[in-house]
């Protein structure tokens, strides 16, 4: 798979004390919708703007498409949010992007086509001061799409939006990544990157806590959730199972943390050779949430 953009050891360090972002690496590969995770002040917008040209490294390296072209050449396979909408408020929608045709050299007939794809074709002719700040935001995304970029890369798409809003631009993501393009999106919403993103990079202070696909990180730290007549018992004997690594009681239950992926039916024999009959047994995953809470607690 053809490696888009690839990040090694970068560091950030702000006058000469602010050490924005520690030594990351990763690699954005074809195709995939990624999220940079993490609280304000993490680092995700310093490395945005640094591989956009933006921000200037301190140390560390990063190369598009595989070093084949320059930076500069590279940016025009990338289109872009990393700032608040800036249109012209008394030009219409059409107007607008037509103007940013012009400056990046591209045919006026992407515009509709761009405009329909974000759900804005019937507001064309309107001007932007009388758009909603989704509308704007959606219009920002026609604009970064309209020289039909490789990766498309959003800064925070949804922050301020109202449930609506964020909805819209979900569902938007999701059908410009169904048509092939590869994502790069930073936000602190945990909701927003499990709901769109199929690879996380977790950043905490500028320092890279976790890379890789979503499902893996959720996956890898699965749990069962048991119910039986006597709780106190059920406990006594799980915590001579080899396999056990924690148990917590909740509610009535009894959550069961594995050394290892070990499956539910060898749970339940295990528990009915020792004549424990359980009520209730499911297998959990931890959310995303409860992933990011446990990797930054400390």
């Amino acid at each position: 798979m053809e490696t888009i953009l690839k990040i090694t050891n970068l560091n950030k360090i702000f006058n000469r004390k602010l050490h924005a972002v520690k030594n990351v690496s990763f690699e954005i590969k074809k195709g995939n919708v990624y999220g940079i995770l993490g609280p304000n002040g993490s680092g995700k917008s310093t490395t945005l703007g640094i591989v956009l040209n933006v921000v200037n490294k301190t140390s560390g390296e990063f190369e598009w498409f595989e070093g084949k072209t320059s930076t500069h050449d590279a940016l025009k396979k990338v289109g872009a949010i990393i700032e608040r909408p800036n249109f012209y408020p008394y030009m219409s929608a059409k107007e607008n992007l037509e103007l940013v045709c012009k400056i990046k050299g591209t045919s006026f007939a992407k515009v509709d086509e761009k405009l329909e794809l974000v759900g804005l074709l019937e507001r064309k002719n309107d001007k932007f001061k009388t758009f909603s700040l989704g509308m704007k935001q959606r219009l920002a995304i026609a604009s970064a799409l309209l020289n039909d970029p490789e990766i498309l890369i959003l800064d925070e798409p949804t922050n301020g939006l109202d449930p609506q809003g964020i909805r819209q631009i979900r569902d938007i993501i999701r059908i410009i990544a169904s048509q092939g393009t590869t994502i790069l999106l930073a936000s602190h919403l945990l909701d927003e990157v499990e709901k769109v993103c199929s690879h996380v990079v977790v950043l905490q202070k500028g320092v890279m806590l976790y890379q890789g696909s979503v499902h893996n990180m959720i996956e890898n730290n699965s749990f069962f959730e048991l119910k039986s007549a006597n709780i106190q018992q059920l406990k006594e004997v799980l915590q001579n199972h080899a396999s056990v690594e924690k148990l917590i009681e909740e509610e009535g239950r009894l959550l069961v943390y594995m050394k290892q992926e070990i499956a539910a039916q060898e749970i339940n024999s295990y528990l009915f050779e020792r004549n424990i009959v359980l009520e209730h047994l499911v297998k959990r995953k931890n959310s995303l949430e409860e992933q990011f809470l446990e990797l930054t607690k400390n």
